[in-house]
C-alpha cells in the first residue's frame, strides 16, 4: 500500500521522527510505498537514517512557509522552537493553512492509501478533516497528551478531526486511558502498538574498567527530565569514582541551569550534545549504568536502547517505563518513586529534596554493582527486548492498517 506520513516538527532530533523514520523503513521492507511531510528549519540538515530524500516533503518554518519557529510538542526542544501555547489563533491558522496546502498536493500526486499521523493534535485532526475518504490513522507519543492538558484553548480544534479517526495507536496503555477519556474515541479504535528501539544499532560489548563507574543520560536538557535534580544528586555521591556523560539538547533558562550545574561538577561531566544514534550508541556501549530521572515520558525508547547496549538501569517508575520494566526482576534495574507531579512532568517542590537522596541512592547501588560486575547478563531481559525491536513493533502497526483499510472496504460495499 502507499502509506502517507505525517508530523509537524522536524523528522529527527525527537522520539517521534526516529519512530516515524523507523516505522518507513519497516514498511518499506514489507513492501509499501512511503511518503513523508515533516517541518524543517531553512538551511538545517535532516538525519535521515535510510529515508529516502526524495520520499519527503518539508514546510519550512521560521521564514520560508511560515514566518515563526517550528512549535515544538514540548516546550524546549533541542532546536529553535516556540510553544503552542504562545501562539495566536492568527499563528495556527497559518499553520494549519500552510499544512493544509501541501497536504493537499501531496495527496493529489501521491494518492496513498492510507494516511499515518504523528501525534493527536492539530496536523492529525487536520488531516482527518481533509480527506474523509482516506483511513486515518495516529501514533500518540506522549507530548500531544501534554499538550492537550496545557493548550485547552486547542482542544476543540483538535478534537474536531481526532475524534473521528480510524484508529489511534498508543505506546502504552496508560496512554490508552487517557485518550478515551479525552478524546472520545471508542475503546476498539485505541490500540496499543508499543515502541521499539534499533537492535542493529543498539548492541552490547564489553565494557571497560570501572575506572571511573561511566554513567549516562540521554535525554533532553530540561526540568522535566529530571537532569538538574539527577545532577545534585551526583554532587552528593562525592567518594565513589564516577563520570556522567550527558546526551542531548535543550534551550533557554533550563538548560542553563542544568549547564551551570555540570560545569560546577568539572571533569566529571562531560557534555555531548546532539549527536547520531549511532554516536549514542558507542557510547552506550562504553557506558556501566544509564539514568533516567524523568517527570514524564511515554514509553521511554532510550531505557531500551541502553539496556540493548549492556547498560545497567536506574530510571523513575513512570508507567511508561513500568509497562516495559516493571515485570522485569533483575538486580541491575533500579527503579525509584516518582515524586508527586502538580501537572504531568511539575514535581512538588517539597518532594524533591526526598527524591535526589532516593536517586544518590539507586546509583550508589548501581556503582558498588558495576564495580564487582561491570558486564550484566542480558539473557534476563531478551524476550524482553524482542518485543520492542522495530520488526515487531510494524508488524502490529501493519495489523492496524489492515484493519482499518478493512473497514474502509466493508464501508465502500455497504454505501
Amino acid at each position: 500500500m502507499k502509506i502517507l506520513h505525517l508530523l509537524g516538527q522536524r523528522p529527527d532530533s525527537t522520539g517521534s521522527g526516529i519512530y516515524m523514520q523507523s516505522v518507513m523503513r519497516e514498511a518499506e521492507k514489507c513492501g509499501h510505498e512511503n511518503y513523508m511531510i515533516a517541518g524543517i528549519q531553512p538551511d538545517s540538515d535532516i538525519d535521515f537514517h535510510g529515508i529516502i530524500p526524495d520520499q519527503c516533503r518539508f514546510i519550512r518554518f521560521n521564514g520560508g512557509d511560515i514566518s515563526f519557529p517550528i512549535p515544538g510538542m514540548t516546550d524546549i526542544m533541542p532546536y529553535p522552537s516556540v510553544r503552542f501555547a504562545d501562539l495566536s489563533m492568527k499563528d495556527i491558522e497559518i499553520y494549519e493553512s500552510a499544512f493544509s496546502r501541501v497536504m493537499t498536493e501531496t495527496v493529489t500526486c501521491f494518492r496513498p492509501d492510507i494516511i499515518h499521523s504523528h501525534h493527536n493534535w492539530l496536523v492529525s485532526s487536520l488531516a482527518r478533516r481533509l480527506f474523509p475518504n482516506i483511513p486515518v490513522v495516529t501514533t500518540c507519543h506522549g507530548t500531544d497528551l501534554r499538550q492537550f492538558q496545557n493548550c485547552p484553548h486547542l482542544r476543540k480544534k483538535v478534537l474536531c478531526g481526532c475524534r473521528h479517526l480510524d484508529a489511534a495507536m498508543v505506546l502504552s496503555g496508560d496512554q490508552k486511558q487517557f485518550i478515551e477519556q479525552n478524546y472520545e474515541l471508542p475503546q476498539e479504535k485505541v490500540i496499543v502498538t508499543g515502541a521499539g528501539y534499533n537492535d542493529t544499532v543498539f548492541t552490547p560489548d564489553t565494557k571497560p574498567a570501572p575506572k571511573p563507574v561511566q554513567l549516562v543520560y540521554a535525554g533532553k536538557l530540561l526540568n522535566a527530565k529530571g537532569l538538574p535534580w539527577l545532577l545534585k544528586a551526583l554532587k552528593t555521591i562525592e567518594e565513589l569514582n564516577w563520570q556522567l556523560h550527558i546526551v542531548g539538547g535543550g534551550k533557554g533558562i533550563e538548560k542553563d541551569e542544568c549547564m551551570h550545574l555540570a560545569k560546577n561538577m568539572g571533569e566529571r561531566v562531560i557534555v555531548h550534545g546532539m549527536i547520531p544514534q549511532v554516536r549514542l550508541a558507542d557510547i552506550f556501549r562504553q557506558g556501566h549504568i544509564f539514568v533516567l530521572p524523568s517527570f514524564f515520558e511515554g514509553l521511554p525508547l532510550v531505557v531500551l536502547e541502553a539496556l540493548a547496549s549492556g547498560c545497567r538501569v536506574v530510571a523513575t517508575d513512570l508507567a511508561g517505563v513500568m509497562e516495559v520494566l516493571g515485570d522485569v526482576k533483575t538486580e541491575y534495574i533500579s527503579l525509584i518513586r516518582t515524586p508527586r507531579l502538580r501537572k504531568m512532568d511539575q514535581p512538588y517542590i517539597e518532594d524533591l529534596p526526598t527524591f535526589v537522596r532516593n536517586l544518590a541512592q539507586a546509583i550508589e547501588i548501581q556503582i558498588a554493582r558495576t564495580i564487582e560486575y561491570p558486564q550484566i547478563n542480558l539473557s534476563h531481559v531478551m524476550d524482553k527486548l524482542s518485543t520492542f525491536t522495530w520488526q515487531g513493533v510494524f508488524e502490529r502497526v501493519q495489523n492496524v492498517y489492515f484493519g482499518v483499510m478493512e473497514e474502509m472496504r466493508k464501508k465502500d460495499l455497504t454505501e
